[in-house]
């Protein structure tokens, strides 16, 4: 089961504060949760999806595509909502799982492909962000091989982790999947790479070389 956790997203994207405010923040969010929610409805023998969150926008947008909905009602964090929902899948039988985030518009379905290419009869496989410090996708068989926890500095605590199982761990590079919208520095990455997602359409109408920029209506 692919696991995508949604915070709240009247509130998102605090580390953009400088650049962007709330409400463009939030457009933001939505448009590359819209931009991972669409590759995956396009990804035809992907395996079952559900949407991690309390968030109304989250919610219908997980609708629209006929997603799975596992209500997050505690909405501690990512990390809490990945635990709950990896014991719900593991209550189901449910034998492995993809956690990727919602902030990753440049994601290609074939990257998604690879990783369950790739993905050991038991074991784990990670993909990490750009600058090597996040994870952007944890598959993993048993579904609660190891706990997740995420936060700015998870890729090298969660290799650690999947290597002490002593089960094999693959490490994959995937551009799209590992471009994670964080930072002014991130969103000149995303306007300026190739395609015509949500995201980068909205990126493109703000001047990223000023980071004073309010919203632009």
């Amino acid at each position: 089961m692919i696991l995508i956790p949604v915070k709240g997203l009247a509130n998102a994207k605090q580390r953009l504060a400088s650049l962007l405010d709330q409400p463009t923040r939030t457009k933001l969010a939505q448009a590359m949760l819209f931009d991972v929610l669409e590759t995956l409805g396009t990804w035809v023998s992907r395996p079952e999806v559900s949407i991690v969150t309390n968030d109304p926008f989250a919610v219908e947008l997980a609708g629209r595509f006929q997603f799975e909905i596992i209500a997050d009602n505690a909405n501690r964090g990512e990390t809490d909502a990945i635990e709950m929902a990896t014991r719900f899948c593991e209550s189901r039988g449910v034998d492995s799982t993809l956690v990727i985030p919602a902030d990753i518009p440049l994601i290609q379905a074939s990257e998604l492909e690879q990783i369950l290419e790739a993905a050991p009869a038991g074991g784990t496989v990670l993909v990490p962000a750009t600058d090597g410090r996040g994870t952007n996708a944890a598959w993993r068989r048993p579904a609660g091989l190891f706990p997740l926890r995420f936060g700015n500095d998870s890729f090298k605590p969660h290799l650690a982790a999947a290597r002490a199982t002593q089960k094999p761990c693959v490490v994959l590079s995937l551009p799209g999947i590992a471009l994670d919208i964080d930072n002014p520095s991130d969103l000149r990455q995303l306007a300026e790479a190739p395609g015509e997602t949500r995201a980068q359409r909205l990126a493109r109408q703000w001047d990223l070389t000023d980071l004073s920029l309010a919203a632009n209506e």
